[in-house]
């Protein structure tokens, strides 16, 4: 093994300046794939991390003898929202909250740093007056991203917030209990495994096309190594010394490149931590997924690309002549786009039950989208391959002629070079159907900044009256109305009921209203008052969240496909510098070379692109609600950018073909 990497060593330093140059291409782009694999990883890792921060505010009810009592309650200041979780023991045995060092006695208030912070800037009447004195910070634990505002309020079993049940369905999981419990929870909410679904979702439209870029980062410059690999079988090597020296070159290469990206990931994680999402940045240490992942990650890399550089050795070891010989070789099978055709087929025969399958739709989902991504890339080189047959029949010009024949004569490098872009074309025409669902927020006002206390009928007349006896002289107005509500619309048999809602409007702006909030605070044990607009925070949020992520996936999924174009042009460039070098002593003009060069690359993009484009829009057609300027802007901003992009990275490899054309006289390897 020793005398093998020093071999492959030597290879590597024998190849001159370019063949160096193509090893530092195929280290770039294992250095990409890691860092942006590192970075779906870790986003999964960071989602996860988030729900089990959010999991202990949600009770749950004891399996065995209740230790404590949890209740859970939304305040709003300046319209973001602050958690209230209220405990209390009912004996010595009570847990102890995450981020705490002990459970909070009776009249004890612990908040987190931005809250703490908050309540000394803003006047007590606006914020502080409304809880008790804060005794302590909340840990990290407790937190699900820095910045949040969360206050633990210490109670007696027998304090009234602690007996009269809050009605969680007044507000989705803004509001919960009182409920005794014995443990906290570590299963997080609906919302925040629903924001770990939509991550998943993502990472399989990040991970697919990083995966193809990486075993296409294995191929790079394999005409170069075969026509060498080839000429060692010639001379004897066996097919194992063979196959030893590449896989030992690619894992050299790839391993440095693994390093590489590890670093390149590292780098940006203190950019990443400001990406907001769900109401905040994020830990940086959420974003690291844990040592022994790391290390199975620059393991996998090298491990991948050795493999992926050995599947493309078959040429060299059973005909090594036809190799050194350069010929053509034998034409793709159409089963490859059958293999396509099939996978769309059966999405569409199961899409049309898809939102009946409950939690199965996504794991449904996820195959159907990995297949996808996985059949597009086996059927790009056929199609590749049939573009190139098209082209050379209908060629009018030596430029296209040339594009057209390389594209027939190695149609696998060919969709290297425009995988990126099309695969990218699948994730834009997935995200632009998907637009955001309406508000399920009920609105029982016309003003939707107006606060509203739900109550019971008979109560509803009483507080209203206690209401206006504490916003003396503020200006606010407060009215009574009785309104039908259904206790679960979601439930196939929802139970009407009538409530009585206490409205308070409040004018003069954000202040006024947040002072109103406090003077209200404890009016109704257990109950805060909220305006419609609070209400739409969570939802708002998400919405924006979705275009964010959707935004995300697509700036990743770009990065991949420009420098995939990139790297792989430049690669290509130099694998056929011979051949570039002999059409130039044969008098072919540069400015000639340089549009086939360019025609092979955006002749295969727009059939291919628009092919995967089409694709993604198909896909996402029976979870969409409707295509409007936001899915359109997209489409638009991805065309351009798509082809803006590829011209400009094949700009970058225009002069390393006149470099290499510079002096045509052959050279060896």
């Amino acid at each position: 093994m020793p005398a093998t990497l020093a071999l492959a060593w030597r290879l590597l330093r024998g190849g001159g300046g370019r063949g160096l140059l193509g090893s530092a291409l195929t280290l770039a782009a294992v250095a990409v794939s890691t860092g942006l694999l590192l970075f779906a990883i870790g986003a999964n890792h960071a989602f996860q991390q988030r729900s089990q921060a959010d999991a202990w505010r949600h009770p749950e009810k004891a399996a065995a003898a209740p230790a404590a009592i949890e209740a859970l309650s939304t305040d709003y200041v300046r319209g973001r929202p602050i958690s209230v979780v209220d405990l209390a023991a009912l004996n010595g045995s009570a847990p102890v909250p995450p981020g705490m060092p002990h459970f909070p006695k009776p009249g004890e208030a612990w908040t987190s740093p931005a809250l703490g912070r908050l309540m000394k800037d803003l006047p007590a009447d606006r914020l502080a007056a409304r809880f008790p004195a804060s005794a302590g910070t909340l840990g990290r634990d407790a937190l699900v991203y820095p910045g949040e505002l969360v206050i633990v309020i210490g109670r007696a079993p027998a304090d009234p917030a602690m007996t009269v049940d809050r009605n969680a369905s007044e507000s989705l999981e803004t509001t919960a209990g009182p409920v005794r419990i014995d443990r906290f929870p570590t299963a997080g909410s609906s919302l925040s495994g629903a924001y770990r679904v939509l991550m998943a979702i993502a990472s399989v439209l990040m991970v697919a096309p990083l995966l193809v870029f990486g075993g296409a980062a294995a191929r790079l410059t394999v005409a170069r190594r075969d026509r060498r690999l080839a000429a060692l079988r010639l001379v004897g090597a066996t097919p194992g010394q063979v196959v030893a020296i590449t896989v030992a070159e690619a894992v050299l290469t790839a391993a440095a490149g693994a390093v590489a990206g590890l670093l390149l990931y590292a780098a940006a994680t203190p950019a990443l931590v400001h990406i907001q999402i769900a109401g905040g940045g994020w830990f940086a240490a959420h974003l690291w997924p844990g040592p022994l992942t790391v290390l199975g990650v620059l393991a996998a890399v090298p491990v991948l690309v050795g493999v992926s550089a050995v599947v493309g050795l078959r040429r060299v070891v059973v005909s090594p002549l036809g190799v050194a010989r350069r010929e053509t070789p034998p034409r793709l099978r159409a089963v490859r786009l059958g293999a396509l055709v099939a996978v769309l087929v059966s999405f569409g025969a199961v899409s049309g039950s898809l939102m009946s399958l409950g939690r199965a739709a996504l794991v449904v989902l996820l195959v159907f989208l990995a297949l996808a991504f996985l059949t597009i890339n086996l059927a790009g080189p056929w199609v590749v391959a049939l573009i190139g047959r098209v082209t050379v029949l209908t060629a009018r010009g030596p430029a296209r002629l040339l594009a057209g024949r390389r594209l027939l004569d190695d149609p696998r490098a060919a969709w290297r070079t425009v995988a990126g872009v099309a695969l990218t074309g699948f994730v834009a025409g997935f995200l632009a159907l998907l637009n955001a669902p309406p508000s399920l927020s009920v609105d029982g006002t016309r003003d939707p900044h107006a606060l509203r206390l739900n109550l019971p009928p008979t109560r509803a007349a009483e507080v209203a009256e206690q209401a206006r006896h504490r916003l003396a002289g503020t200006g606010a107005t407060v009215a009574v109305k009785e309104i039908k509500a259904e206790d679960d619309p979601l439930a196939e048999h929802g139970t009407v009921t009538r409530k009585g809602v206490v409205t308070i409007t409040v004018p003069g702006g954000a202040a006024p209203t947040d002072r109103a909030r406090t003077a209200l605070a404890g009016l109704v044990p257990g109950k805060v008052a909220t305006s419609r607009a609070d209400e739409d925070v969570y939802g708002n949020r998400l919405l924006g969240d979705l275009r964010t992520g959707a935004l995300t996936v697509l700036f990743v999924s770009f990065l991949i496909a420009v420098t995939s174009a990139g790297i792989t042009g430049a690669s290509a460039v130099l694998d056929r510098r011979q051949t570039y070098a002999m059409l130039r002593l044969a008098g072919t003009p540069l400015g000639v070379l340089d549009r086939a060069r360019r025609q092979e690359t955006l002749i295969p993009l727009a059939v291919m692109g628009g092919g995967s484009l089409l694709t993604g829009l198909f896909f996402a057609a029976p979870f969409a609600t409707g295509f409007g300027t936001p899915g359109l802007l997209t489409l638009v901003v991805f065309v351009v950018a798509g082809f803006g992009g590829v011209l400009g990275a094949s700009a970058l490899s225009r002069p390393l073909l006149r470099s290499v054309t510079t002096d045509p006289a052959p050279r060896p390897d």
